[in-house]
């Protein structure tokens, strides 16, 4: 399984998928791993070094690796369970969380395209990258994602305006931004929002339209200043009174 790693001003800058297979291999090879190889190797220490005036009898023998015998079994459904839940993502869209080797953690989104097995553990296949099934976080319906993060974006804006007292003209662009998102989300879209978030919404909208509307009054009046009754420029008919 080959990852190709992206290089920047010389150095090598770890991709999701790279901090993912990374995780992954080291849970894989850990110290705090054991497999039936290592039990047995401590078994046959154990009968070694054992005291020989007390020695270990048989029946504790075959108890102790008829007890790991039943953990692997264990290990092993369970590891059947995770490769056949992989399975059943193919198609899917999932949320993946990754961690990289610095403890920064970012998301990945996208369609599971096919999933990858290697001793006993599944990979996902997201956006052309494998990625370890220990970081999904989320498996969700495409229109749900949609909606929550239309919802997401919202709110990235809507937080950011000052209070509605403090609202100035010079708002005018996010708070017809934020009216024209609204008004293009589905009924299921809006779900996202709390009622209390669109009533506030709305007295942006309705009190910007006042505040533009009399910028653009002051404007006109300001435009009628220099004319006189008949329309016509001051300075037009004072140069007509000097011929």
């Amino acid at each position: 399984m080959g990852v190709v790693q992206k290089v920047e001003n010389g150095e090598f800058v770890e991709s999701n998928s790279a901090a993912s297979l990374a995780e992954s291999k080291k849970k894989l090879t850990g110290s705090d791993s054991l497999d039936k190889d290592a039990f047995l190797q401590l078994l046959v220490a154990q009968m070694k070094y054992q005291d020989p005036l007390e020695p270990t009898s048989n029946t504790e023998y075959i108890s102790q690796y008829a007890t790991f015998s039943e953990l692997e079994q264990m290990q092993n459904m369970s590891a059947s369970m995770d490769l056949f839940r992989a399975s059943s993502l193919v198609g899917q869209t999932v949320l993946l969380k990754v961690t990289d080797s610095q403890g920064r953690q970012t998301s990945v989104q996208g369609n599971v395209d096919y999933v990858v097995y290697e001793k006993n553990k599944a990979y996902l296949s997201v956006n052309g990258d494998l990625y370890s099934m220990d970081d999904l976080d989320t498996v969700a319906d495409p229109t749900y994602l949609e909606a929550y993060k239309l919802a997401t974006d919202f709110l990235n804006i809507f937080n950011k305006l000052p209070k509605l007292e403090n609202l100035t003209v010079a708002d005018r662009e996010k708070v017809e931004k934020l009216d024209k998102m609204y008004s293009e989300m589905n009924d299921y879209q809006k779900n996202f929002l709390s009622d209390a978030q669109v009533d506030t919404l709305k007295k942006y909208v309705a009190k910007m339209k006042d505040l533009v509307a009399v910028a653009e009054s002051e404007g006109s009046e300001g435009d009628d200043a220099g004319k006189d009754d008949t329309g016509k420029d001051d300075a037009d008919t004072g140069d007509k009174d000097k011929a």
